[in-house]
């Protein structure tokens, strides 16, 4: 028989863009195949599931808008669009509360940009 967290690893894994998952400490805590690949191979960043989200948004920036955005998103609860990157996809973020409700952290995810 199938189990929860195997089924939610395998719809995950099987989004075919970057979905990273970061808790309230800002530490990431999940990455589909597709947020390794894009990490670990394409950007040459290692082992970064247990360790802080700005070990890869190191910008003062970058800081400023992830935490600005999270603030928001736990104050109105919508998802919040971040930007586009180079590959043409545009990049969002949605907190995830767990079953009493409760703010447990966002992800990030990715996906093709059709806008012109």
């Amino acid at each position: 028989m199938l189990q929860e967290l195997d089924i939610l690893s395998g719809i995950l894994n099987a989004y075919p863009y970057p979905i990273v998952f970061v808790d309230n400490d800002y530490i990431i805590r999940y990455m589909n195949q597709y947020a390794k690949y894009h990490y670990y191979t394409e950007r040459g960043y290692h082992d970064l599931i247990g360790k802080s989200i700005f070990d890869c948004h190191q910008t003062e920036h970058a800081v400023k808008r992830i935490k600005s955005a999270y603030e928001g998103i736990q104050q109105n609860g919508k998802e919040v669009f971040i930007g586009v990157n180079t590959r043409n996809q545009r990049i969002y973020m949605q907190g995830v509360r767990n079953n009493q409700g409760e703010w447990i952290g966002f992800f990030e995810r990715f996906e093709l940009n059709l806008a012109k």
